[in-house]
């Protein structure tokens, strides 16, 4: 019997031996064609030579070091690049996680305000149907009613507005801009009834990710958003832990919305999962009231700036910039929704589909008429996932698209390597997947 905690506690995972590209093995032998990237990590695949390279020249510098001791090259050199590409963003620090560095975001933003003399400034507000991390923090500015589950009353309290959720949410009497001018207005109204001057940040995922299944913001919106938070003195703050990284065609998701948040934060495709580490970037402005201030960040970690995850990490980088793969992850990401809807135009539970770059949603309806929410729920997901597995297909299926009670998706996350053929065999697959559980 194992000793292992696993997430569903009365069974067993399969045990993966091995992996080469797209493609991973279990121990008896069998192969399975990788859809989702694990969860949008696996950016790269398996056994790149160039990051096997890599751990190889890397682990025989540093294991690790005390970061209010040290620095290392790997570390700068990692910062300096994503600072480089963001469009206006100043620092950067490392962590192991997604939920890590959310929570970094979280309890910046609040320092910030109060390092300025506004400790009142203390509300987060989010959107629902997000999701920001496991912690309890994270977890309380995630409008994931699933993820909440049983720790609801343990949360501490925040305040939601609506998602820029156009297939489901804009009406049929308004434009694309007036959706995106009707949601900033939302904010701007719960802001207002709230104080501006006790509310610290707006956190949002440039592209909602595993909640509802690649949904992006409606042209305009963000600019919109941005100038409210501007106008109430209130910090932008973007979640591109999924979305970021290249998955979308570009290293950060929001370069397609016109904007710079005040803070990003990244994770899963940062070293392509090859170690576990994430991001947070943030702008000079809260740098400096921090530095001009108390002059002590309020966050202390193990494995901050780890030296060789960040070396792994900037490898991961070198590799998606030399071989020009965002430009491959645009090229395969409008391929893959196309096939998607040709493949799947003749059945009716399949209502939208959606996304950027290789990072694509496909939305579960009992009519594509009526776009009534699918009532699969969870029993669908793992229909869907056990019959993908028996067809040697990894998916990311998703329940509670719909207001967090009803509907059902399937997000694609492949990875920047998957060969046309391979993205084909994907398209074949899961057309296969969705018939034979329909049926």
């Amino acid at each position: 019997m194992s000793k292992v905690i696993y997430k569903n506690l009365n069974t067993s995972p399969i045990l993966a031996v091995g992996g080469s590209g797209v493609w991973l093995e279990d121990a008896a032998g069998k192969r399975y064609l990788d859809t989702c990237g694990g969860v949008a990590v696996s950016s790269l695949g398996h056994a790149h030579p160039r990051i096997a390279a890599a751990f190889e020249r890397e682990a025989k510098n540093l294991a690790w070091a005390h970061a209010g001791s040290f620095t290392t090259a790997a570390a700068e050199e990692l910062a300096t690049r994503l600072v480089d590409s963001s469009g206006g963003l100043a620092r950067a620090q490392f962590l192991s996680g997604g939920s890590e560095v959310m929570e970094l975001a979280m309890k910046i933003a609040y320092q910030y305000q109060s390092e300025r003399g506004l400790p009142d400034k203390s509300i987060f507000i989010s959107r629902r149907q997000s999701y920001h991390g496991s912690t309890l923090g994270t977890l309380s500015i995630s409008g994931n009613v699933q993820r909440q589950s049983v720790f609801g009353r343990l949360l501490p309290p925040a305040e939601f507005v609506s998602p820029c959720y156009a297939y489901r949410d804009q009406r049929a009497d308004e434009s694309e801009d007036q959706y995106g001018t009707r949601l900033a207005q939302e904010l701007d109204e719960k802001i207002r009834v709230l104080g501006s001057e006790n509310v610290a940040a707006f956190f949002a995922e440039t592209v909602v990710g595993s909640t509802n299944g690649a949904v992006p913001a409606v042209p305009g919106y963000f600019r919109k958003i941005k100038a409210v938070c501007e106008r109430h003195d209130v910090l932008l703050i973007l979640d591109e832990v999924m979305a970021g990284m290249g998955r979308t065609g570009h290293l950060y998701a929001y370069a397609d919305d016109g904007i710079v948040p005040d803070m990003v934060a990244v994770g899963k495709g940062l070293a392509a999962g090859y170690m576990p580490i994430s991001a947070l970037l943030i702008s000079e402005r809260i740098h400096s009231a921090m530095a001009q201030g108390s002059g002590v960040l309020g966050n202390g970690q193990t494995h901050v700036n780890h030296p060789l995850a960040c070396a792994i990490a900037l490898e991961v980088q070198q590799v998606i910039r030399e071989e020009n793969l965002l430009a491959q992850v645009r090229q395969r990401g409008e391929q893959l929704r196309s096939w998607l809807k040709e493949s799947l135009a003749d059945l009716d539970i399949v209502g939208d589909i959606r996304g950027r770059g290789l990072f694509v949603g496909v939305e579960f309806v009992e009519s594509r008429a009526t776009k009534e929410p699918f009532h699969g729920a969870g029993a669908y997901a793992a229909a869907l996932k056990q019959e993908a597995l028996q067809r040697g297909l990894l998916i990311y299926p998703g329940s509670g698209t719909a207001q967090g009670l009803l509907g059902n998706h399937v997000l694609f996350a492949p990875p920047f390597i998957t060969s046309e053929d391979e993205l084909g065999q994907m398209v074949e697959r899961f057309s296969a997947v969705v018939r034979a559980v329909a049926h």
